[in-house]
């Protein structure tokens, strides 16, 4: 967790800093950014509609961290009690973060203004100082294969439980075979070594042929967004506090819940529609960088 954070401020501070010193040299965009909407020529109304609801899908991804938390609760010790300490966590955290990623965002848009790259570090944002950039994408590896190894862990748990249970009586399934080297011990699962080097060439080949940085991190938060983050933490809620129907309070509970529907519902169109826009767009395998 340390080394995530701290990747992820390394790789957003330089984005700040580089941003801010185009801005301060005079190579800004800031009146772009700055005019109405439909004050931007080289755009057409629908156009800055569906890019509106792409941006909208990316922020809702940050709501991912919802199902991360609760693991992260249920890992703490119980004095002081978790609940409380969760809270101060993430009344913190959450704070830090959103100052720190609008910041990045307001100097990203104030250097590029209507033309800013979904990905300011490795698209058509920055050249140079070339080092400076390749430290910022080594940042973001580093935090990507952490990030990767935590939220895949459920779906390898899955597939292996399904398959110890059809294939009980396998031993290429269920065998454990204890390894050592030097002082580390650990047991390998031919089946497991097997399913899960073809899943991560799969992933690696699948992202290198759809480059879609904006729309696919859209899509992703647009799925995502509702069930985990809105609709079970609200129904959950409502179960614990025995909140009655017709109420006051769940009325405008669930009036939340329905917004937050029709937002992930709308955001994921938008990121369909780019997707099926890069399609055409795009060649496999053939990233402009």
């Amino acid at each position: 967790m340390v080394l995530a954070a701290t990747m992820a401020f390394g790789y957003a501070s330089i984005g700040v800093v580089l941003s801010l010193s185009t801005v301060i040299q005079g190579n800004g965009n800031v009146k772009s950014t700055m005019a109405f909407a439909g004050s931007d020529k080289t755009r057409s109304t629908s156009d800055i509609a569906w890019n509106m609801l792409v941006a909208i899908g990316d922020i809702a991804l940050a709501g991912a961290y919802a199902q991360i938390a609760v693991d992260i609760q249920d890992s703490l010790k119980s004095s002081p009690p978790e609940n409380k300490a969760m809270k101060r966590a993430n009344t913190l955290a959450i704070f830090t973060m959103t100052i720190f990623f609008i910041l990045n965002a307001c100097a990203g848009y104030a250097a590029f203004g209507s033309n800013t790259p979904g990905n300011i570090l490795m698209s058509s944002g920055f050249r140079k100082p070339f080092w400076l950039l390749q430290l910022a994408n080594a940042f973001i590896v580093v935090h990507l294969i952490g990030a990767f190894q935590v939220l895949v862990q459920p779906v390898f748990r899955i597939v292996e439980m399904m398959a110890a249970e059809k294939w009980p009586n396998s031993s290429f399934v269920t065998r454990e075979i204890p390894m050592n080297f030097g002082k580390i011990k650990y047991t390998m699962n031919y089946f497991r070594l097997l399913w899960r080097t073809i899943f991560i060439i799969l992933v690696t080949v699948l992202a290198m042929a759809m480059p879609f940085f904006n729309a696919m991190i859209a899509l992703l938060g647009a799925v995502g967004f509702w069930p985990s983050v809105v609709y079970f933490p609200v129904e959950m809620y409502i179960v614990k506090q025995n909140i009655k129907k017709g109420t006051i309070r769940w009325i405008g509970l669930q009036t939340l819940s329905f917004f937050c529907l029709i937002v992930s519902l709308a955001a994921a169109i938008g990121a369909i529609h780019g997707l099926g826009e890069a399609v055409g767009k795009y060649k496999p395998f053939m990233y402009k960088a």
